[in-house]
């Protein structure tokens, strides 16, 4: 069955064919086609245009002069954990700086979850990323910190979505705190190895993820970092970073060397930092997480400085009980343009075809692609920010 939707006031494209229509520069960026109709067959867009010239289709669906935009893609999450840390937030607000000692609350909860109650979480998580818009999500372990625990929840992860993350190196248990060696030999052997036999290498979307932060006692340095990666490359896995969170540090100019998909939160650049994010940007997407600054108190990444230098810029949510426990990419967007300097259109672009591209996937509404999108309730993309904390966007459902 094909579905035609029309009264869309304003199409979102991502699709360079549309953008070449457009001297404004956020219409080239986003391809947007205003007055615009959309078909859909068995999940795959099969076609876009103008709605004077739409084909007929075996159902019709008029969307009262909404917007449509291609669902997010949220590439940076933690998904699977229990237990609560909001009065560490709290202390936060009132001075208590954030140096990842929390995680291990979370570590501890996580580990006393069943697998069910577990599971039950992280579903209850997804859905509500749908309810504002997400049609994509990227999920990394790193709440169990023993085999078995990673194992179980990469496992769950892979329940609810393909794009999963290793992140056994995401602090030093506490168990461990006095035998640092021995927690990466774990991690760089017996884990990866135990993954690998469960079948994580058999999926083209899997990563392996490390903390790189010398600034956090907790975190992983630089050296720590690279075995961890290193190790993951030998094995089949592409990369992913944590990267200068805290302070300058090695993480940016490690994953670009080391070819990583993703360098994430890059929130205290050098310049030589960001000439390495361009010279890769090619490989390397530099992803910014604006709701761990808010959730925080710290100073936001310099996007502006991104985008100008030709570095390539992603944005997602960080969704976890620690440093931001918020699943909203609307949210990411509005702080993105009200504190980092995007346009409402570099954005959006960031939250669906730039994080899009640090998971392997060309996130546009276009012929034969994935039907991968959002209905707005507004006529155009800018109310996302123009309009924060109002329930707007959610995923299309056929």
């Amino acid at each position: 069955m094909s579905l035609l939707l029309t009264g869309i006031a304003e199409l979102v494209t991502n699709d360079p064919h549309w953008g070449s229509a457009h001297s404004d520069p956020g219409d080239r960026l986003l391809g947007i086609v205003r007055d615009a109709a959309l078909v859909i067959g068995d999940g795959v867009v099969e076609w876009v245009g103008p709605a004077a010239a739409a084909p007929d289709a075996d159902e019709r669906r008029d969307l009262g002069g909404r917007a449509v935009i291609p669902g997010f893609v949220d590439s940076h999450t933690h998904l699977v954990f229990a237990g609560d840390r909001s009065a560490e937030f709290a202390a936060r607000m009132t001075g208590t700086p954030y140096d990842g000692g929390g995680i291990a609350v979370s570590v501890a909860a996580t580990r006393a979850a069943t697998d069910d109650e577990l599971r039950s979480l992280v579903a209850a998580r997804v859905a509500e990323m749908r309810a504002q818009g997400t049609t994509t999500v990227e999920i990394k372990s790193g709440y169990g910190l023993t085999l078995e625990d990673e194992l179980r929840s990469l496992r769950i992860a892979r329940e609810l979505t393909p794009h999963t993350t290793f992140l056994g190196a995401h602090v030093v248990p506490p168990e461990y705190t006095a035998r640092r060696d021995a927690y990466v030999d774990l991690v760089t052997g017996p884990m990866l190895d135990a993954l690998l036999a469960d079948g994580l290498e058999a999926s083209p979307a899997a990563y392996v993820d490390v903390f790189c932060e010398p600034h956090s006692p907790h975190a992983f340095d630089g050296e720590e970092s690279r075995a961890v990666l290193e190790a993951g490359r030998a094995r089949g896995l592409r990369l992913r970073v944590h990267g200068n969170q805290l302070g300058p540090g090695p993480g940016v100019q490690l994953a670009c060397e080391l070819g990583a998909a993703s360098v994430d939160h890059c929130t205290h650049l050098t310049d030589d930092d960001v000439e390495a994010l361009v010279a890769a940007r090619d490989t390397t997407v530099a992803t910014l997480l604006p709701g761990v600054e808010f959730s925080t108190r710290s100073p936001y990444p310099d996007a502006r400085r991104l985008i100008d230098a030709g570095a390539a810029v992603a944005l997602a949510s960080d969704c976890n009980p620690g440093t931001c426990y918020s699943s909203s990419i609307p949210f990411a967007i509005a702080l993105a343009v009200r504190e980092m300097g995007m346009t409402p259109a570099e954005a959006l672009y960031a939250a669906t075809a730039g994080s899009g591209r640090s998971l392997g996937l060309d996130r546009r509404l276009a012929v034969g692609e994935p039907a991968e999108l959002a209905v707005v309730d507004g006529p155009s993309h800018l109310h996302l920010s123009y309009r924060a904390g109002v329930p707007l966007v959610r995923a299309f459902e056929p």
